[in-house]
């Protein structure tokens, strides 16, 4: 195996300009926190990004950060918080997860996953907040997108097309984000022992209302036992999350009380044990803490997905948690098995959308799909867009697609 750990963009244009040469694939890499999701890399060559590491500007009055892709993303969170500022889009930290310490991620990797956390629903994904890049494509060419101002316009936007494409495209050296103040303060109002299709109802009342929710979750039993220590007992419990000035979040706390009387007994978690409960959420800490099982991210219709986890329970051992008013759901595979043709079948059944299995052994994830099958236009696509950025397959081949499930769709 050829190592290439590059401290410059230089460097990673000059590895990746070998690899096209020789014809040689290569699996890129941050700190490799996410290196457990997507097929196996059918790669014996590894880029390690690890090396380019730095904030390289940050100008706190114009709300922009740039750094280079392997910076860890706990050094820009910290420096963002010096200013009173944040990422909006909360980054998950998939490391628990996939049985690693937490804050191994980098923001390379944030960008290649397009990772977003409970504030999806209000703030949106890392796609619609990140404002330039600069890259090197499978060709062996460096090139940049957008730019450094939160108004830019160049053309087309590759540096929203990198965002989910998992390093399968071009290898991104450099990014610029976006960011946005930090709120002063939160609640959680917490709603106790309601059902998940009542739950369903509560939250998207909650997200209809002047409240200005920004972050609506559900745990059923036993999720719920494994958040805050599990302070918040064996009951299911709804989570309904606002930010922002204290004296404004007490009025919209109040008038979610009052909206939602009837729904059942509540309580709140104020300020800092509001935002360790909505870490628990984002970082899937309820299957973190069961790590043998296969794990499911579900996103589809918030109004459709707990009938699809109902029918999954009539036929398969599965716990269930609901972000985004219902419209993330996550799943843990109680058997052991992924169950990916049962699974897939009732998301189609029940509204539609895209499962990815998050988690699962190399064996399962050597041969089940573990991205969401594409429709047959769609993929046509993006096989197209692989071919003019990577026509030589040398960029994490196998990541989203394994090589003999692409040779049966050829077929």
């Amino acid at each position: 195996m050829t190592l290439f750990k590059p401290a410059s963009a230089e460097g990673v244009l000059q590895a990746v300009q070998w690899a096209v040469s020789e014809e040689q694939p290569l699996e890129i890499i941050g700190h490799g926190s996410k290196r457990a999701i997507g097929g196996v890399v059918e790669a014996s060559n590894r880029l390690d990004l690890s090396g380019l590491s730095g904030i390289t500007l940050y100008e706190p009055e114009e709300l922009v950060l740039s750094a280079k892709a392997g910076t860890p993303l706990l050094e820009i969170q910290a420096t963002l918080a010096e200013k009173g500022q944040e990422l909006a889009f909360e980054p998950m930290d998939y490391g628990p997860l996939l049985g690693q310490k937490p804050g191994q991620g980098t923001i390379g990797g944030v960008l290649g996953a397009n990772l977003s956390g409970p504030r999806r629903l209000k703030a949106g994904a890392t796609r619609d907040h990140i404002l330039g890049i600069h890259a090197v494509s499978g060709r062996g060419e460096a090139f940049k997108s957008g730019g450094r101002v939160v108004k830019n316009v160049t053309g087309y936007d590759l540096s929203k097309l990198m965002a989910g494409s998992w390093g399968t495209l071009a290898v991104v050296t450099d990014v610029t984000f976006k960011v946005l103040p930090r709120a002063e303060t939160e609640t959680t109002l917490i709603i106790d022992g309601l059902l998940d299709d009542a739950a369903i109802a509560a939250m998207a009342l909650a997200l209809g209302s002047s409240a200005e929710v920004s972050g609506a979750a559900h745990l059923p039993y036993p999720a719920i036992s494994r958040v805050a220590g599990g302070a918040l007992g064996s009951d299911p419990a709804t989570l309904l999350r606002v930010e922002g000035f204290g004296p404004s979040v007490a009025y919209r706390v109040r008038l979610l009380r009052k909206l939602l009387e009837k729904a059942g007994p509540m309580q709140e978690a104020q300020a800092e044990a509001s935002r360790a409960l909505w870490r628990d959420v984002r970082d899937c800490q309820p299957f973190a803490a069961v790590p043998d099982l296969p794990v499911w991210r579900i996103s589809m219709p918030p109004a459709d997905g707990h009938n699809m986890v109902m029918a999954l329970r009539m036929q398969a051992a599965v716990e269930a948690l609901y972000d985004w008013q219902g419209g993330l759901i996550w799943l843990a595979m109680a058997a052991g098995e992924p169950e990916a043709e049962l699974v897939r079948s009732l998301v189609e059944k029940h509204g539609g959308g895209h499962a990815t299995l998050v988690r699962a052994t190399a064996k399962q994830r050597a041969t089940i799909a573990t991205f969401q099958p594409q429709p047959q236009a769609l993929a046509a696509l993006s096989a197209r867009l692989k071919a003019e950025f990577d026509p030589k397959h040398i960029l994490n081949p196998g990541r989203m697609v394994p090589s003999g499930m692409a040779s049966k769709k050829a077929a």
